[in-house]
C-alpha cells in the first residue's frame, strides 16, 4: 500500500448542514434512529423469566393440585413465583446498571454544522451530516467521503480484508469500519437502520447470553433431564393410578408429588441472577460488561495479553531531554518539532507531550507552512511533514521510532539502547530528501535529535500483574514500543521475564514456531497490529484462554481475535466497540475485580448445580423404583417442596453469591453430573430402602403418613449430608447455614400445627432410627464415592 501527500491546493471548508437543514431532516425522519441497546429490554427479560418450559410445567401441575387440594401441597407453585420475581427483579436492576454505563461510554461524533464543529449523541445525526473523522474514530453510518488528509480506514471488522484502504474524496466508507491514520471528514448517505452494520446487528443485542460454556452447559443438562422426564412421568402417572386406583386424588397428589422434584427448577435463575449481580457489583466499579459471558470468559483465561501504552502506563507523557546528533542545532530542532506538532490535526500521546514542551510560535510570520503530511501508522512506526520555512527554505521532516530510521550499527543507537534500558522512549527527529510517501523514505535520513520521552507509570499497575502472577494467569506485554524499554518498564513493575525483552521484528511467522516463543517469552516489542492478532491465535493454538487488553486502534485486530477483548473508556472508539468489558474508569487495577466476579459466577453455579441435579436424579430414581415395586409414591409435593426449600432453594442463593476464589475449570456439564449422579442415586437407593422398611414396620390407616414420614427423614438427613460436602471448605457463615436449615427441619418434626400442615409425623422408635442408620450408611458410602472421585479428578483421569 502506498502513501500519498497531502492535498496542497486549499479549498473552502465546507461548512456542513444549516440548523434549518437539520430541523427539516428531523422532522422527515431523516435520523439515525437506531437504538443503542446494552441490554435486554423490559418485557424481553419478564417473558424470559416467565415463559419457560419448566415454569409451563409447574404451572399445570400446580392448577392440578389447587383442583384435588389441600393447598399446602401446592407450595411448589408459590416457591416458582417467587424465584421468577427474584429473578425479573435482578435482571431489572443490572439493565439499568447496564444502560447507564452505556450512556457513559457511548461515542459521540465530531459532526460540522453552521461551520462550527460540535459533539453530538449517534442517534442525533441526519442524513447529509458532515461527519469529521481522526485516528481511531469509528464511522458511525454510511457515506461518502468529503474531505481526506491522507485518510486509511480498516474496514477487517465489515469485510475480512486486513490491510487498510486508503480513502480519497468520493469514495465510501460503510458503518462499522475506523480509522487507522489520517483524518477528513465525510457526508452521510445512509442513516438508521438503513446503514451497513445497522442491518448486520439489526437481530443482534450487545446483551447476549452465548458463547457461554456455563449456559450451554446447563442448556445441555435440561435437554438431559426433559428426555429423562417425559417416560418416567408417564410411567409413574400410570403406576399411580393403578396402585392408588381407590383414591384418585391421593393418586394425583402423589403423582405430581413424583413430577415436581424432576424440574431443577432454580438452576435457570440463579444463573442469571449470579450474572446480573455480577454486572451490578462491576458497575459500581465503572466496568461496562457489553455481553455477559464476558464475566465467566475472563474468569476462564489463562493468559493475558497487555499492550504497554494506556494499561501499564498512564496515557500522557512529558518530555525529559532533547539531544542534538551530529552538532545539529537544539533551537533549529526545537522549531521542527513544533511545525511537526502543529501538522498534526489529531496527535497521539508522544506528539501531545511534543506539543506542550514545543508550542508553536506566536508570531505568524515565524510559523513554518505545512506542505505535506503523513500520518503516523502503527506498521509503519513514524509519522512526517513537509515544511517551508520562513526564509523560504523547504524540507521534509520525520519522527518516529529510532530503531526503524537508523541503519543497524549507527553511533546513536548505544546510547538509545541506555535510555530504553531506564524505560524511557525515544523518539527520532530526522530530515530526508525523498518523498513523504515513498516507503524509501525510512531509509535516506539523516539524523537531527532524539527526543526522551518520559512514561508515567500507573499506580496500581505493579499490584495487579502481581495478582495475575498469584492466580498462575501468564502476562504478556504486547507493544509496538521498542522491546528494550517496554522490557525495562515492565520490569519495575516486577513482571517475571522482563529482563529477556524479545523484538517482534525477529518473530518466526509460522504459528508453532511463534507460539513457542511466545510460551518462554514475557515482553515483547516493535509488534505491528497484524502480530498481535497473530500472537493471540498462536497462543490459542496452544489451547490457552487469552484475554487482550488495548486502548489504541492498533489494538483493535487483536482485541477482536481474543477469548475475551478488554478496552480502556478512554480508548479509541473502535476499541470500545469490538470489547466485550469496557474499563471506564481506565484502571488496570479493575481487571482483578472481574476474575472474581467470573471465578464467583464459575464456581458457585456449580457448586449449586450438584445441588439441583441431585435432586433429579434420585427424583428419576424413585419414580423408576415405584413403578417396578408397584407402590405409592413415597411423598407428597409439600414433602419434597420442604426439603427443596432447606437443603437446595435457600442454601444455594447464599452459595451461589458468596466469595468463590477458586480457579475455574473446563468441562461444566461433565463436572457436575461426575458429582451429583452418584449423590442422587444414594440419595434416592436410601430413601426408598427406608420406605420399603417402614411399610414393613408400620399399619393401620394412617401408616402410609407414618411410612412417608420415615423416608422423609432419611432423604432429608442426605441432602444436608450433600449440601455439607458442596459447602466445603467451611467458614462460619456456611457452618451455621447448614446448621440452620438442620434446625428448620427439627421444628417442623417438633411444633405440631408444622406436623399437621406438612403431614410429617415420626411414629414409634424402630422406624425413625432406622431411617437414620440407613441415612449415615448412606453418608458414609457418599463420602467415599466423592473422596474417590475427588482423587481422581486431581490426578486428572476420567471418572
Amino acid at each position: 500500500m502506498t502513501e500519498r501527500n497531502a492535498i496542497d491546493v486549499v479549498t473552502p471548508r465546507n461548512p456542513g448542514l444549516t440548523s434549518e437543514e437539520v430541523a427539516e431532516r428531523v422532522e422527515r425522519g431523516e435520523v439515525n434512529d437506531v437504538p443503542v441497546r446494552s441490554s435486554r429490554s423490559a418485557g424481553e427479560i419478564v417473558r424470559a423469566n416467565v415463559f419457560t418450559r419448566f415454569n409451563a410445567i409447574i404451572g399445570v401441575l400446580f392448577l392440578v393440585i389447587l383442583v384435588v387440594g389441600p393447598i399446602q401441597d401446592g407450595l411448589f407453585g408459590f416457591v416458582i413465583v417467587a424465584n421468577t420475581a427474584i429473578g425479573i427483579f435482578q435482571e431489572l436492576r443490572a439493565k439499568r446498571t447496564l444502560d447507564s454505563l452505556a450512556v457513559i461510554g457511548e461515542s459521540r461524533p465530531e459532526v460540522r454544522r453552521d461551520g462550527a464543529t460540535a459533539e453530538i449523541h449517534t442517534s442525533q445525526i441526519v442524513l447529509g451530516d458532515l461527519i469529521e473523522l481522526g485516528p481511531g474514530d469509528k464511522v458511525v453510518v454510511d457515506g461518502e467521503v468529503a474531505e481526506a488528509d491522507s485518510l486509511e480506514i480498516d474496514e477487517s471488522l465489515l469485510t475480512g480484508e486486513a490491510d487498510p484502504v486508503v480513502k480519497r474524496a468520493g469514495d465510501q466508507v460503510m458503518s462499522g469500519s475506523f480509522v487507522v491514520a489520517g483524518g477528513g471528514a465525510f457526508t452521510a448517505t445512509k442513516v438508521g437502520r438503513q446503514a451497513y452494520a445497522a442491518q448486520l446487528a439489526d437481530e443482534a443485542s450487545r446483551f447476549t447470553l452465548v458463547n457461554s460454556e456455563l449456559r450451554n452447559g446447563i442448556s445441555q443438562i435440561l435437554k438431559y433431564v426433559m428426555w429423562l422426564m417425559i417416560p418416567t412421568a408417564v410411567g409413574l402417572i400410570i403406576s399411580q393410578f393403578t396402585v392408588e386406583s381407590h383414591d384418585g386424588r391421593e393418586a394425583v397428589r402423589r403423582t405430581v408429588g413424583g413430577i415436581v422434584p424432576m424440574v431443577p427448577e432454580g438452576l435457570v435463575l440463579l444463573t442469571s441472577v449470579a450474572f446480573a449481580i455480577g454486572v451490578v457489583r462491576l458497575g459500581r466499579k465503572q466496568c461496562l460488561v457489553q455481553e455477559l459471558p464476558a464475566i465467566e470468559g475472563l474468569a476462564r483465561v489463562d493468559v493475558v495479553c497487555l499492550d504497554k501504552t494506556g494499561t501499564l502506563t498512564e496515557g500522557g507523557m512529558d518530555v525529559a531531554e532533547l539531544r542534538p546528533l551530529d552538532g545539529a542545532d537544539e533551537a533549529y530542532a526545537a522549531r521542527a518539532l513544533a511545525a511537526l506538532g502543529g501538522s498534526d490535526p489529531h496527535p497521539n500521546a508522544s506528539l501531545q507531550a511534543i506539543i506542550d514542551a514545543y508550542p508553536a510560535p506566536t508570531k505568524a510570520a515565524d510559523a513554518w507552512r505545512t506542505t505535506g503530511t503523513l500520518p503516523f501508522s502503527s506498521a509503519r512506526k513514524y509519522s512526517g511533514a513537509a515544511f517551508t520555512e520562513p526564509d523560504g527554505g523547504t524540507g521534509n521532516w520525520l519522527l518516529g521510532a529510532p530503531d526503524v530510521l537508523l541503519p543497524d550499527g549507527h553511533a546513536a543507537l548505544g546510547q538509545i539502547d541506555r535510555l530504553n534500558d531506564e524505560g524511557l522512549r525515544v523518539l527520532l527527529l530526522a530530515r530526508t530528501d525523498t518523498a513523504l510517501d515513498d516507503p524509501a523514505a525510512a531509509r535516506a535520513v539523516t539524523p537531527f535529535a532524539l527526543v526522551v520521552l518520559e512514561q508515567r507509570l500507573r499506580p496500581d499497575a505493579a499490584e495487579t500483574l502481581g495478582y495475575f502472577a498469584d492466580q498462575q494467569v501468564q502476562t504478556k506485554v504486547i507493544s509496538g514500543d521498542n522491546a528494550v524499554s517496554v522490557g525495562a518498564v515492565a520490569g519495575k513493575l516486577g513482571l517475571p521475564g522482563a529482563q529477556q525483552p524479545v523484538d517482534a521484528r525477529r518473530l518466526p511467522a509460522g504459528r508453532d514456531e511463534m507460539a513457542e516463543v511466545l510460551e518462554r517469552g514475557s515482553v515483547f516489542g516493535r509488534v505491528t497490529p497484524q502480530q498481535k492478532r497473530d500472537m493471540v491465535g498462536a497462543l490459542q493454538s496452544r489451547g490457552h484462554n487469552v484475554a487482550m487488553t488495548g486502548d489504541g486502534v492498533n489494538d483493535v485486530l487483536a482485541l477482536k481475535d481474543a477469548d475475551i477483548g478488554v478496552s480502556m473508556g478512554s480508548g479509541s472508539e473502535a476499541t470500545r466497540a469490538v470489547a466485550q468489558i469496557v474499563l471506564l474508569n481506565n484502571s488496570f487495577a479493575t481487571l482483578p475485580s472481574v476474575v472474581a466476579e467470573g471465578r464467583r459466577v464459575i464456581g458457585n453455579i456449580t457448586r449449586v448445580a450438584t445441588l439441583f441435579l441431585t435432586k433429579t436424579v434420585y427424583s428419576v430414581l424413585l419414580a423408576v423404583l415405584v413403578v417396578c415395586w408397584q407402590v405409592p409414591y413415597p411423598f407428597l409435593p409439600r414433602h419434597l417442596t420442604l426439603l427443596s426449600t432447606l437443603t437446595i432453594g435457600v442454601p444455594a442463593f447464599f452459595l451461589a453469591l458468596a466469595p468463590n476464589k477458586e480457579r475455574a475449570q473446563p468441562h461444566f456439564v461433565r463436572r457436575v453430573m461426575r458429582y451429583a449422579t452418584p449423590a442422587g442415586l444414594i440419595c434416592g437407593v436410601a430413601a426408598f430402602a427406608s420406605y420399603l422398611f417402614a411399610r414393613h414396620v408400620y399399619s393401620g390407616p394412617h401408616a402410609l403418613d407414618a411410612e412417608t414420614s420415615a423416608a422423609t427423614l432419611t432423604l432429608f438427613l442426605l441432602e444436608v449430608w450433600v449440601l455439607a460436602i458442596v459447602a466445603r471448605p467451611y467458614t462460619w457463615w456456611r457452618i451455621a447455614l447448614v446448621l440452620a436449615m438442620v434446625a428448620g427441619f427439627a421444628l417442623v418434626l417438633v411444633v405440631p400445627w408444622l406436623q399437621d400442615f406438612f403431614a410429617l409425623r415420626l411414629a414409634g422408635d424402630e422406624g425413625p432410627w432406622t431411617a437414620v442408620g440407613i441415612a449415615v450408611a448412606g453418608g458414609v458410602v457418599l463420602e467415599f464415592v466423592w473422596a474417590w472421585i475427588r482423587r481422581r479428578d486431581t490426578a486428572g483421569l476420567p471418572a
